[in-house]
């Protein structure tokens, strides 16, 4: 079987785990990720817009707008790293592609922390996305800049044993979970 036949069969079995996680969820999770950001009070973060069955960060990022800036991820073409425009609560939003919401306007801002969405994941750090390489080649350009932390952001019931890995696929520093706090040992 191929990596990508293993990738697709990982992302199904962890979709179908997320969307029962998301049926019982209870926000518990953010209040997990509004600690862990308390630790980066003013530094550059960048969440996401939650879509589907995707674990709600906004919660933490509307607390974390009080002390910092705060950015969210914009597409901006096929096979590009993501840009990342300027955040309040108030922000005007519209519909970018994949259906997430972006803001309408800000200003370009250049994250140090990252709250990265994800299907799957595991203790180890290994990340499985939608496959379609946003963020790891987003995490690489940033990280060949300066030092970048990527927190995958996801249920406790999307931890695999191990994720299937591509040489270009970027590990996650640090995972928050619903229930748990994973530091990942490099």
């Amino acid at each position: 079987m191929s990596l990508q036949n293993v990738k697709s069969d990982a992302r199904a079995k962890a979709f179908a785990a997320r969307k029962a996680a998301h049926a019982a969820d209870h926000g518990a999770g953010a209040g997990l990720l509004s600690s862990v950001l308390a630790g980066y009070r003013g530094v550059p973060l960048a969440g996401y817009w939650p879509i589907n069955t995707e674990i709600d960060p906004r919660p933490a990022l509307e607390e974390a707008a009080a002390h910092g800036p705060v950015c969210l991820p914009v597409i901006e073409g096929k096979d590009q790293p993501l840009g990342f425009r300027a955040w309040t609560p108030d922000a005007e939003m519209v519909e970018g592609p994949f259906k997430a919401l972006v803001p309408a306007k800000g200003d370009t801002i250049v994250p140090e922390v990252v709250i990265v969405p994800l299907v799957a994941f595991d203790r180890r750090g290994g990340r499985l996305g939608y496959g379609g390489g946003f963020y790891d080649r987003t995490l690489e350009m940033l990280r060949a800049r300066k030092a970048t932390l990527a927190i995958g952001f996801a249920y406790g019931a999307q931890c695999l044993d191990a994720v299937p890995l591509e040489p270009t696929d970027q590990p996650l520093d640090l995972i928050v979970t619903d229930a748990d706090i994973i530091e990942v040992a490099r």
